[in-house]
């Protein structure tokens, strides 16, 4: 996040929130479910009882103050995991800090191990762990930009057949294509929805297919990027996305689902998405919660599916969303979406900072516990990347471990 203006962006990446406009988080859908995938079994979920998971925090802080290498994670946003076959587990991170980290005091003579203001800046990376430990970066960025002045995020990704039947599998990994773009686009213009293909066990990235290019639609604020969560049930896979409504005054932004049946996320013909009373692949997608004034989603959400009940985590509405995470619930993908259910705030450092980007990691989840990991950055536009460098542990993710309980 420099301001020598290499970076079009100021807080963490457009997987978190746009906190320059509003926070806000998801709100109630009211779209009744007629064939989307509704559960057997539903009951309204909520959370339970949470705590900090001190062990995943401290793991990702000792991996980025390690000073044996120079070019590994020093720090990131947007992040999200997936197991592999082999056991290893892979996350992804969008805007990536790399280079050395200093141990304390920092130049100002404070407690903070500290990073130099030149160290590297790039669009996504990918970090391996084994047995819980953190082992390497690979090298980055993972996904190279697809033209000038744009750039891919990495979302949500999962282990699948490489065609439908195939025995082989593959990682696919959903990628964000954003655009640099006037105000009030302070972290992109949404450009299009990417999968990338990794090879296994080797990580090599085989190929990249544009699933839903979104140029032609005029007003940016309607285009729709999917992959901010990943959700298998059954044969399909139901791929979570929404809008940038914010970035156009409106108080929300929509969430919308797709759905590919279990080796086609490759496949763009393999996509129907939900236009509001059927799953198609000719129509353009409609929302499935938010109402764009009191309701909605914020650009980053997660949803998992547990005992036959969905359950959807965003940031609070308001202010309130600055810190605090909340829950929805629904017995279909397509909802309706009931709630919000039991507040949460975790901790965060002190400082002007804010969470955003609540998502669950299921891989390392279990036994009824469910980790989640929350992104943290520096609230204010001026000078945050001089605030990240000068407290590295500021822009790294944080993890909670909670549980979901039946609501009375």
């Amino acid at each position: 996040m420099p301001e020598d203006g290499r970076v079009r962006r100021w807080c963490g990446s457009g997987v978190g929130l746009l906190l320059v406009l509003v926070l806000v988080a998801v709100g109630v859908g009211v779209l009744s479910d007629r064939d989307g995938g509704e559960s057997t079994g539903c009951t309204p979920r909520t959370i339970g009882a949470w705590s900090a998971d001190d062990r995943l925090t401290a793991e990702f802080a000792r991996y980025g103050d390690d000073p044996a290498r120079a070019d590994d994670w020093t720090g990131g946003d947007g992040t999200h995991s997936v197991r592999l076959p082999d056991g290893r587990l892979l996350w992804l991170f969008s805007d990536t800090y790399l280079g050395a980290v200093h141990g304390p005091p920092n130049p100002f003579g404070e407690p903070y191990s500290w990073r130099d203001t030149t160290a590297p800046l790039v669009r996504n990376s990918a970090v391996l762990m084994r047995g819980g430990r953190l082992e390497t970066t690979l090298p980055a960025p993972l996904f190279p930009d697809p033209a000038p002045d744009q750039w891919r995020w990495p979302v949500a990704a999962r282990v699948e057949p490489r065609s439908p039947g195939s025995a082989e599998q593959v990682v696919r990994v959903l990628l964000w294509v954003r655009t640099t773009g006037p105000y009030p686009w302070l972290y992109g213009v949404p450009t299009a929805t990417e999968v990338a293909t990794l090879s296994l066990p080797d990580l090599r990235v085989e190929s990249v297919t544009r699933v839903l290019d979104e140029q032609r639609v005029e007003d940016p604020s309607r285009r729709v990027l999917f992959g901010t969560t990943l959700v298998g049930d059954g044969e399909w896979t139901y791929v979570f996305g929404g809008d940038d409504g914010q970035a156009a005054s409106r108080n929300a932004s929509s969430a919308y689902v797709a759905r590919v049946p279990a080796g086609g996320l490759a496949e763009p013909g393999a996509w129907e998405y939900w236009d509001g009373s059927a799953w198609t692949t000719g129509a353009r997608p409609r929302p499935v919660l938010g109402d764009g004034q009191r309701t909605g989603v914020g650009s980053a959400f997660s949803v998992v599916r547990q005992d036959g009940t969905y359950v959807l985590f965003t940031m609070a509405a308001g202010t309130k969303g600055l810190a605090a995470v909340t829950s929805y619930w629904a017995c279909s993908p397509t909802g309706p979406w009931h709630g919000p259910e039991g507040d949460f705030t975790p901790s965060l450092p002190a400082g002007q900072v804010a969470a955003y980007n609540p998502q669950t990691h299921p891989a390392v989840s279990g036994g009824g516990r469910l980790v989640l990991s929350y992104d943290v950055n520096w609230l204010e536009t001026a000078g945050a990347s001089a605030q990240l460098n000068r407290n590295v542990s500021l822009y790294r993710p944080r993890f909670v471990t909670l549980r979901l309980v039946p609501r009375r």
